[in-house]
């Protein structure tokens, strides 16, 4: 075996950012390094591939394989500097300040480090239900790499009792957030001279009777008494949402597509299937208007991206092992989502906890105070002593 690499956990953050691992590129170098770091501690990892072959996941366990034990979770990809003003470099870690700067220290590779400093710590305690680590790749592009990574966990290890996902959290324990859905919608027109209008049909004039219908959705949910799992988010109720729109070809021809996302974002304690049903039956309804109007016009849709909530659980052991460990017993819930609805809805009690502060994820100049970073190795160290 290999000389253990020995790495402070500052050093693994600092060899983690050094790795440019937008979403939109390979996470594979990175991989290798985490590899050969388990390997050096006689920690065996499994990989699961993307599509491409370009990114991975990878998950490990370490101490005996038998259940009961407690996962540390987090993602590899960063989001883009591209157009950003940074005044230090963003894939190398500059400490100033009482911070930590550089593009993931926040989210989440200041996490990830933690978690891969438990493994020689888990292993000189002797524990005897093991630590598990899983690293996913493309959450900040929809949550698409730990789906296929959880379920391989399934098959392959044995099962934890609790998941801990690390998503800067300021350490309090987070037992609930939204679920989202994205849909992308394409309205067909038929181009015509627009001096002609009644001729044509305009992809971007019928795609305004969709964004109406969101207007007038967002308007009916805003007005019902939320449930009480919802009423703890803000706003406490489900929101529908275009962000992006794009259309025509010319200010004097009928448009002959118009395409955009259309998104829903739901507190825990609703359903975003009853969403999607109420917005499919409208487009139904308007794709048959506009056959009527012309054979080539119309309305298609595709569900692009979906992350399921994460429900409050009754005495869940992941909620119960943070609070016990940090005291706190307040409700805290989020609006934006995390992989810890994938693991939920696969079997494991989810909690999210990690340092930081989400306002920094994402911002030029991302840092994360020296004191979350290092309250967070002592958390996981003594996540790590419940486990021996």
């Amino acid at each position: 075996m290999a000389k253990p690499m020995m790495p402070s956990a500052l050093e693994i953050m600092e060899t983690l950012v050094g790795f440019p691992t937008v979403s939109r590129d390979s996470n594979l170098a990175l991989v290798d390094w985490v590899e050969a770091y388990l390997a050096s501690h006689g920690v065996s990892a499994r990989r699961v591939y993307d599509a491409t072959g370009k990114k991975a996941a990878l998950y490990a366990n370490v101490g005996p394989e038998v259940e009961g034990g407690v996962v540390l979770s987090g993602h590899t990809d960063v989001v883009p500097v591209d157009g950003q003003d940074w005044t230090v470099e963003p894939f190398a870690v500059t400490e100033k300040d009482g911070r930590y700067y550089g593009r993931g220290t926040c989210d989440m590779k200041g996490f990830d480090a933690l978690a891969l400093a438990m493994v020689p710590y888990a292993l000189e305690r002797g524990v005897s239900r093991p630590l598990q680590i899983a690293l996913s790749y493309d959450e900040e592009v929809g949550c698409i790499g730990a789906p296929p990574m959880i379920d391989d966990m399934v098959t392959h290890l044995p099962r934890a009792a609790a998941a801990i996902i690390g998503e800067p959290s300021m350490l309090r324990p987070v037992t609930g957030h939204n679920a989202s859905t994205i849909i992308d919608v394409t309205v067909h027109g038929f181009e015509v001279h627009s001096s002609k209008l009644p001729q044509g049909v305009s992809a971007i004039h019928e795609a305004g009777r969709i964004l109406n219908w969101v207007n007038d959705w967002n308007a009916k949910l805003m007005a019902e008494t939320p449930d009480p799992i919802s009423a703890a988010f803000d706003p406490p109720h489900t929101t529908a949402h275009v962000g992006m729109i794009q259309g025509g070809t010319a200010h004097n021809i009928t448009a002959k597509d118009c395409t955009f996302k259309l998104g829903f974002r739901c507190p825990a304690g609703d359903d975003v299937a009853r969403h999607e049903t109420a917005l499919f039956a409208f487009l139904k309804e308007l794709d048959a208007d506009l056959r009527g109007k012309h054979p080539e016009a119309g309305v298609t849709w595709e569900q692009n991206l979906g992350v399921p909530a994460l429900r409050p659980e009754t005495d869940g052991v992941a909620e119960t092992l943070i609070r016990q460990l940090t005291g706190d017993n307040a409700p805290h819930v989020v609006t934006y989502g995390t992989e810890a609805g994938q693991f939920q809805e696969r079997g494991y009690s989810a909690v999210v906890c990690g340092p930081g502060d989400i306002a920094q994820a994402h911002q030029p100049d991302e840092w994360i105070a020296k004191d979350q970073f290092h309250a967070g190795e002592a958390l996981l160290r003594r996540v790590v002593d419940t486990l021996v």
